[in-house]
C-alpha cells in the first residue's frame, strides 16, 4: 500500500526517508495538534472545518499559528499525489503540527501530512455497525473546567489515553468506547462522537463540555437543518443512550457508525432519520 508523505509547505517527500528529528517533540511528550481527513474521489472533505479547528487547537496549546494558505494547498498537493499512486479507493489524510525540537525551543515547528488507506476495520464499521462500551473518562465536569491542562477538547498528539481506552473495550470484547463523566454524562468516545435519534430529532452533547468539537457532527447536523430535521445540542445520560431510537459514532474517516451494542444489551433501531444518507448529502 502507498503512503504518500508531504511537508507543510507542499513538497512531496520520499516515504522512505526519515522525517522527524529524534528529540522532535511530536515523538517525546506528544506536543502537537492533528487532524484526520477523509480523501474520496481525489479530494479531501471538510477541509475548512478540520483546519479551523487545527488552528483553534494550536492556540490553546500557545502554538504559532499554522500557515493555513500553505496547509490548504499541502491538502490539496497530498489527495493528488494519493491519485497519482495508483491506488484506488478512500484514503485517509492526517496533518500532524508540533512544537519542533526539544533542543531549538523557539525554532521550526514541525508540520507534515500523510496519506494511505484506511483502516480495514471502517468498511465494516460503516456496514455493521459497533458494539460499544462505556468508561469513565476519569474526570467530573468541573474539574475539567478548571484543569484546561487536560486538553479536553483539543485534538492532541498526545493520543495514549484515547488508545489505551481502544485497548479496554477490545478485552472487553467491544469494538468502542464512550467516555462517561463522573456525573454520568456523556462525552465522546475515542475517536468519534455520540449523536442519537429521539422519534424525529437527533441530539449529541452540548459542545460547551469537555469534548472535542466534533467536524462530522456539525456537517451532519446542518444537513438535517436544510432538510427540516430538528437537531439539539443538550446533556446526555447512559439512560439517553439505552433508549434512544438510533445510536452513532460519528468521525471523519469511519463516518456513521451505527451502535448495535452497549455495555452487553443489543440495541433497538427504531428511527427513522437516515444518518448515513445525511453525512453522505454533507460529504458530496
Amino acid at each position: 500500500m502507498a503512503l504518500i508523505v508531504v511537508s507543510g509547505d507542499g513538497r512531496v517527500l520520499d516515504p522512505d526517508r526519515p522525517l522527524l528529528f529524534a528529540d522532535d517533540l511530536a515523538a517525546l511528550r506528544g506536543d502537537g495538534v492533528f487532524e484526520t481527513l477523509l480523501v474520496r474521489n481525489g479530494r479531501a472533505r471538510l477541509v475548512d472545518a478540520h483546519l479551523d479547528r487545527l488552528v483553534r487547537g494550536a492556540a490553546d496549546l500557545a502554538l504559532p499559528a499554522p500557515d493555513r494558505a500553505a496547509l490548504q494547498r499541502a491538502v490539496e498537493i497530498a489527495a493528488r499525489a494519493w491519485v497519482a499512486s495508483g491506488e484506488a479507493g478512500e484514503a485517509m489524510l492526517r496533518i500532524a503540527y508540533s512544537r519542533g525540537r526539544e533542543s531549538a525551543p523557539g525554532g521550526p515547528r514541525t508540520c507534515y501530512l500523510t496519506v494511505g488507506p484506511v483502516p480495514g476495520r471502517v468498511a465494516r464499521a460503516r456496514r455493521e455497525g459497533v458494539s460499544v462500551v462505556t468508561l469513565d473518562r476519569g474526570y467530573d465536569l468541573p474539574s475539567a473546567a478548571r484543569a484546561p491542562w487536560l486538553l479536553a477538547g483539543i485534538k492532541s498528539l498526545a493520543y495514549a489515553g484515547n488508545t489505551a481506552a481502544l485497548r479496554q473495550a477490545a478485552a472487553r470484547g467491544a469494538d468502542d468506547a464512550i467516555f462517561l463523566a463522573g456525573d454520568g454524562t456523556v462525552l465522546e468516545g475515542p475517536r468519534g462522537s455520540v449523536v442519537i435519534a429521539r422519534g424525529a430529532t437527533l441530539l449529541t452533547p452540548s459542545p460547551t463540555l469537555p469534548i472535542l468539537p466534533g467536524t462530522t457532527v456539525a456537517a451532519v447536523f446542518a444537513q438535517a437543518r436544510a432538510a427540516g430535521i430538528p437537531t439539539r445540542e443538550r446533556r446526555l445520560t447512559l439512560d439517553d443512550l439505552q433508549a434512544a431510537d438510533g445510536l452513532w459514532l460519528l468521525s471523519s474517516v469511519t463516518l456513521a457508525a451505527r451502535v448495535h451494542t452497549l455495555d452487553g444489551t443489543v440495541l433497538g433501531a427504531s428511527s427513522c432519520i437516515d444518518v448515513p444518507a445525511l453525512l453522505e448529502a454533507a460529504l458530496a
